[in-house]
């Protein structure tokens, strides 16, 4: 799953800047989206569309492995 978010965002960014930590728990998978801020806005989307959109993509293929994804834009301000 991590490959294919990774391809979706940097699709819509254009961007090689983006990366993406998986974290596993039995049948959970976090999916922690690093990216420059700059890029939060189109990540994100006008009314919370794109993300959305990502998120139920990943679902889909998430219900094929029967596992549960979450998807989290990290707050670059943080590091």
């Amino acid at each position: 799953m991590k490959a294919l978010l990774e391809y979706i965002l940097k699709g819509i960014t254009n961007s090689e800047e983006i990366s993406v930590d998986e974290i596993k728990e039995a049948d959970k998978v976090s999916l922690l989206i690093h990216a420059p801020n700059e890029f939060a806005g189109y990540i994100i989307g006008k009314g919370v569309k794109t993300i959305i959109a990502i998120t139920n993509i990943l679902k889909i293929k998430a219900t094929l492995e029967k596992t549960v994804v979450n998807v989290t834009l990290a707050d670059e301000a943080s590091k």
